[in-house]
């Protein structure tokens, strides 16, 4: 028999996670009741989020990959998380951005007629390859959702020209905004950052006085190899060229990464080596402890995009297209792509013309209020529990 106050939240990376937080605290604060899904990526780093946001995994995928293809880790996950909507029976399913999980549990949803909401939906890149699949995934997620919580009005609008129909998208803010507000609040989120500081960036501390920090992140598919390389190579000039430079580049697991990222500045000169902490995957805390104290921060991340935006730190986003225009527009970022000339000049710049980087310090956030979550749990609520339609396109069998 079908729980009808029971709602999916499907999520497994580490962003996904983060952003999906405030969602599943506000559900838990109406009558419907959050449940989450694990759908299997990197327990290591995952495990650590869901802890820290207080929310740990009701249900978990177990995929046994025979091969390295996103065909065949689609079709295990669809069918999977087919047999958990068998199971769970939900009322509806949420699901966030642009992952393949995030498509394969829509579509599977699809297939038993449950309900899907799409949280962060309407971002395009409008280039099919770029980011890929995750540009794809996004558009595929748009034609099997029943709500569209869009982050943006420039997200509204993507998705209305994709013919969704108005009824059915909700503009409710970017989560990732509740998500930096929910982590300031967290208890013993300051115990959390200094234990990890004092391991892996113990020295940072002393040196920051003076100086200014850099946070660099670069891990996207399309950037790997020749792009990231070029990456490494433009931190490595600046350190040789800027002594009051402090770099910190938390490593992502990927060995593919940490070949091309230690490979390139593994052999620098032990006074630059000294300003340069190669670290591993940091907790949430750590990350915004960071993120407060940098003076800039380079990345390929779409989530960090919008953390930077939200604390304020002028941030250069190593990419040739973003489905986040709202940051460039608002003039909290600049795209900068990956050539190492481009790089470093872009950096040098902001250095040497210090009104640039002020300017964008001052930007306003676009990415919402901070009451993204409460909106999102709000509207379902009304939907199940006090039977107000937001959305004609829900059909009764589906509910």
């Amino acid at each position: 028999m079908k729980l009808s106050n029971t709602i999916l939240l499907c999520m497994g990376t580490r962003p996904e996670i983060i952003k999906m937080a405030p969602v599943y605290h506000a559900l838990r604060a109406t009558d419907l009741e959050p449940l989450v899904l694990h759908t299997g990526q990197h327990r290591e780093m995952a495990d650590p989020m869901y802890d820290f946001f207080g929310m740990r995994p009701a249900l978990s995928l177990d995929l046994e990959r025979q091969r390295q293809t996103l065909s065949h880790l689609s079709a295990l996950m669809v069918d999977k998380i087919g047999r958990i909507l068998e199971d769970s029976a939900p009322a509806a399913v949420l699901v966030h951005g642009d992952t393949s999980s995030a498509l394969m549990a829509a579509l599977a949803a699809f297939y038993q007629q449950v309900p899907v909401g799409h949280v962060e939906a309407g971002l395009r890149s409008h280039c099919m390859y770029d980011p890929f699949p995750e540009e794809k995934n996004r558009e595929l997620i748009g034609r099997l959702a029943t709500w569209h919580f869009s982050p943006t009005a420039q997200a509204r609008a993507n998705l209305l020209r994709e013919g969704i129909a108005e009824q059915a998208i909700h503009m409710v803010g970017n989560t990732i905004v509740d998500a930096v507000q929910l982590a300031g609040k967290m208890d013993g989120a300051r115990q959390e950052a200094i234990p990890e500081l004092q391991q892996d960036l113990a020295d940072l501390p002393g040196l920051l006085p003076g100086r200014r920090l850099v946070l660099v992140t670069s891990h996207r598919r399309e950037n790997l190899n020749g792009p990231l390389a070029s990456v490494a190579g433009a931190v490595r000039d600046l350190l040789l060229e800027s002594p009051d430079l402090l770099v910190v580049w938390p490593v992502h697991a990927n060995p593919r990464v940490q070949e091309v990222v230690h490979g390139a500045l593994g052999d620098l000169p032990a006074e630059a080596a000294g300003r340069l902490f190669l670290t591993q995957p940091m907790g949430y805390a750590a990350l915004m402890w960071l993120l407060h104290r940098a003076w800039l921060v380079l990345t390929d991340s779409g989530g960090i995009q919008e953390e930077a935006a939200a604390v304020h730190t002028p941030i250069l986003v190593l990419r040739e297209t973003t489905e986040r225009p709202e940051l460039i527009e608002a003039g909290a970022g600049r795209l900068v792509g990956t050539d190492r000339a481009v790089v470093t000049a872009a950096v040098r710049e902001l250095a040497t013309r210090p009104a640039l980087a002020a300017a964008m310090r001052e930007a306003i956030n676009p990415f919402g209020d901070g009451l993204a979550g409460q909106r999102i749990a709000t509207l379902l609520s009304n939907h199940f529990i006090h039977h107000k339609n937001i959305c004609p396109a829900v059909s009764p069998a589906s509910v």
